[in-house]
């Protein structure tokens, strides 16, 4: 049973939207519709309010940790068409390192790609594009790609497939010197009911559309590729207006992905969210319930646990 052991008191003046722990669960990060984002150090039990970002002109939607590799970073998206890559130079001490304002509408979603492929952090937007932001990590240099109609009425989410595969590594020696192929691909979800699959085409330098998955009925709010540490195939899990998880699995020989429904709930489900392991789903919604999700040794999908306050 999931239960509510602490609260935070983050003194943000509307609602919040996100809150990201880092890699290390060392700091938290939130953001809220009073345009401010907030950096708590944790401590065991312990949360002490040690920044506050401003700049943003609109509501914050959306925060992502950078791979610590690059130092601590932070990345923010907004109603203001706005993403802001924030950097903590000395201790305590944050500054805005790039701006982007690509997009001609509010920025929903944000994801950092896998350290293999250096800072790249995409963006997805109520303009129906998607943008690609890309840095060495060492000079501050950033590189954009914009791939527009990606959604054809807005782009709600995005989230990055791991670097490798699952299973790929069983097929390569270390001692040989071989190493898994590296796959550079994403999943976005829009407005137009659809998620979509994407693939880097190194020789053309471009993304291209690889998937068209049609399953839902309504908005796809959020979408989660799965880590690939702890499963031996690829999945999607993906959310509704319509109120249904969808979780989808490709089978590798012919290339195609299938899906099951995970539940149909209450209310519209916002957010989708895989363990560290990627063998356990958390799901949230307009329920302002929290369940988490397994998929059994028979494939289907069973509720392991869900939200239940703790009585004072």
């Amino acid at each position: 049973m999931v239960s509510i052991v602490q609260q935070i008191d983050t003194q943000h003046e509307d609602m919040i939207h996100d809150a990201v722990a880092d890699y290390y669960g060392t700091k938290l990060a939130t953001c809220s519709s009073d345009r401010n984002i907030k950096i708590f150090s944790i401590f065991g039990n312990n949360y002490q309010l040690i920044a506050e970002l401003k700049g943003h002109e609109g509501p914050v939607w959306q925060l992502a940790w950078a791979n610590p590799a690059f130092g601590t970073i932070l990345a923010s998206c907004s109603y203001d068409r706005k993403v802001f890559i924030w950097k903590e130079t000395t201790s305590g001490n944050w500054e805005k390192i790039y701006e982007y304002a690509g997009h001609d509408s509010s920025v929903n979603s944000i994801c950092w790609a896998p350290k293999e492929f250096d800072l790249t952090l995409i963006t997805g937007s109520s303009d129906g594009a998607i943008s690609i932001l890309s840095s060495s990590g060492r000079d501050n240099v950033w590189t954009t790609k914009k791939i527009p109609n990606a959604h054809s009425i807005g782009v709600n989410a995005v989230s990055w497939a791991p670097a490798i595969m699952p299973a790929s590594s069983l097929f390569y020696s270390e001692n040989s010197g071989n190493k898994p192929p590296l796959v550079r691909r994403f999943v976005t979800g829009g407005c137009d009911n659809l998620v979509k699959i994407w693939k880097y085409i190194q020789e053309e330098d471009k993304c291209v559309e690889e998937h068209k998955l049609e399953g839902h009925s309504d908005w796809v709010r959020d979408v989660a590729w799965s880590p690939s540490i702890g499963v031996l195939k690829s999945y999607i899990a993906s959310c509704s207006q319509d109120r249904r998880v969808l979780i989808w699995s490709l089978d590798g020989p012919s290339n195609t992905w299938t899906y099951k429904v995970l539940h149909t709930f209450d209310d519209v489900v916002w957010h989708v969210s895989w363990s560290a392991m990627g063998n356990i789903l958390a799901v949230s919604g307009g329920d302002n319930k929290i369940s988490l999700w397994k998929e059994n040794l028979n494939g289907d999908w069973i509720c392991i646990s869900d939200t239940h306050e703790k009585s004072n």
